[in-house]
């Protein structure tokens, strides 16, 4: 069920005014539609914000491709969007009039509306009110009983010109309509349209930029030891008032995700201005939520859960993708560190799940200068949508210099450089960078030089061109990858582009986790710099 929010009557997308911004979202859904679960959580949540620009149409035909509803479902559909806080309306689905009346009554709501239409599918014809009627195949007795049913006498491919005169009445209320809409955007200041015209294109402020260069700069200077879903929230706090147009949330784990700052407010009946959703326990209702936002256009939403819950906001991110919309979807508690909550909650294969979607462009910083870059790239995407993978547990920072280039931008690139002779590259994502330099320094303590590679994105680092790609990997060093997940997708980086240009081994899971606390849990894992240096000389 297509859905998303919408600023209700005598109220407007902030700064615009309602001359600007007063218009309504129509959604046309079936019995189906109605079955599928995220229809509850988009109800739920649009009853609870009073989402009077919301209109629902219910195509209620009393049949899915199985047959009769009533084989498999026995729901009071009326009654659920009442006790959910919508008005409800009927209407004959076949009648004009009847229907005017009750769009014009539904408009009129101060809450979300539902318009019960009835209708008989595929009226007329010989599957009329049958199961058939989804996708019969029609001969010419059957092609002629339907017009008949609809009491059309044109011939096949034949528009009357009548039905042409009053479609292109229509069309003129339109060219009318938006004419007086652009008088009334002339009408705002030319800041206030430059604004808009920027916000709606997509495009990032002009001190963005710089805002991620100081947050950088302060990192650098401080060096913190953050969690990344922490120091996800500093980049927010500085971002956010730069960028009018983010709408941040959450599913229930607003202080888990560390997706609410300080300036946004809350959204609520009470207060439009509010910047902050809290989406309740409805992660795929969020991540549609975020969608419908999205491809309205004019807000730029990020929305927040565990890492494991991708699995229940899965197919509105994997929609995401398919329609190329840019949100950004805070995924933290990324991996086994999360500890006590134990293999529910650790998501050792959603790293893989998340970077075999089309499409989708998946980043898991190692601390708040690869979060903050992380932030700028996924502030400025216009094709896909963006999933940042950050850490429960507290991680040294790794980037000990500050460069106004945005290196999470190349997807991989040299954190440090081996000593001497390279013979070892090993390569790590988030809070296995950490090992890696451990790794490392207990490798260059035994003459055995060793590159780190921090390795935030593989789709950016498949991006750069091959010189690029050579530079960070050259062939001849042995290879490891330490990730705190399953080996799937990292081959192309471990064995080489060419399946043959490098030994190589994983240090990582190839099991679900347990409950134990986090440093308990690497070790029995063997997510360890010790386990790395033994693959690494076994392999030497």
């Amino acid at each position: 069920m297509p859905w998303a929010l919408r600023w209700p009557r005598k109220a407007c997308a902030p700064g615009w005014g309602a001359k600007v911004q007063d218009h309504y979202t129509w959604v046309i859904a079936g019995d189906g539609c109605l079955m599928e679960g995220v229809s509850q959580e988009a109800i739920g949540l649009a009853g609870k914000q009073q989402l009077s620009r919301l209109i629902v149409l219910w195509d209620n035909n009393g049949i899915t491709i199985d047959g009769k509803v009533s084989i498999a479902d026995v729901t009071d559909q009326k009654a659920r969007f009442a006790a959910s806080g919508w008005d409800v309306f009927d209407c004959d689905g076949h009648d004009p009039v009847d229907i005017d009346r009750a769009l014009t009554a539904a408009k009129a709501s101060a809450r979300p509306a539902m318009v019960a239409c009835k209708t008989h599918i595929a009226i007329g014809h010989a599957a009329q009110d049958t199961s058939k009627g989804h996708g019969a195949l029609t001969d010419k007795a059957q092609m002629q009983a339907a017009k008949d049913g609809y009491g059309w006498t044109s011939a096949s491919f034949e528009v009357p010109s009548e039905v042409k005169t009053w479609w292109e009445s229509l069309g003129a209320k339109g060219a009318k309509a938006r004419a007086e809409w652009e008088g009334r955007m002339a009408a705002l200041s030319p800041a206030k349209q430059a604004e808009f015209a920027r916000i709606f294109a997509g495009d990032a402020p002009p001190k963005l930029a710089a805002t991620i260069r100081a947050v950088k700069k302060q990192a650098v200077a401080d060096m913190p030891k953050l969690a990344t879903r922490a120091s996800s929230e500093k980049v927010l706090q500085a971002v956010n008032p730069v960028l009018p147009e983010t709408i941040g949330g959450s599913a229930d784990l607003t202080g888990s995700n560390n997706t609410k700052t300080a300036d946004l407010g809350v959204f609520t009946p009470e207060d439009r201005k509010g910047r902050y959703v809290y989406f309740g326990i409805r992660e795929h209702g969020m991540a549609a939520a975020m969608n419908g936002m999205a491809l309205h256009g004019g807000v730029r939403p990020y929305g927040g859960t565990f890492m494991c819950f991708t699995d229940y906001a899965r197919p509105s991110m994997r929609l995401s993708a398919l329609m190329g919309i840019p949100v950004v979807y805070v995924m933290t508690h990324d991996s086994i560190g999360l500890g006590e909550d134990g293999p529910t909650h650790q998501p050792v294969e959603h790293l893989a799940i998340s970077r075999s979607t089309p499409n989708t462009l998946v980043i898991r910083p190692a601390d708040m200068v690869e979060v903050a870059e992380a932030w700028e790239i996924a502030l400025t995407e216009k094709t896909r949508p963006t999933i940042l993978a950050l850490s429960r547990q507290n991680l040294p920072a790794v980037r000990k210099t500050h460069t106004n280039t945005n290196m999470v931008a190349k997807g991989g690139y040299v954190l440090e450089e081996a000593t001497g002779k390279r013979q070892v590259i090993l390569m790590a994502t988030g809070s296995e960078v950490e090992i890696a330099l451990k790794a490392r320094a207990a490798l260059e303590a035994e003459g055995i030089g060793t590159r780190v590679v921090s390795l935030p994105s593989m789709e950016l680092f498949a991006q750069q061109d091959e010189a690029w790609r050579k530079r960070v990997l050259p062939a001849g060093p042995v290879r490891v990858a330490i990730e705190a997940g399953v080996r799937m997708g990292w081959d192309r980086w471990l064995l080489g582009e060419r399946g043959r240009e490098a030994k190589a081994d994983f240090v990582g899971m190839s099991s679900f986790g347990a409950s134990a606390p986090m440093e308990r849990l690497y070790a029995e894992f063997g997510i360890t710099a010790e386990a790395t240096v033994a693959k690494v000389k076994a392999l030497l």
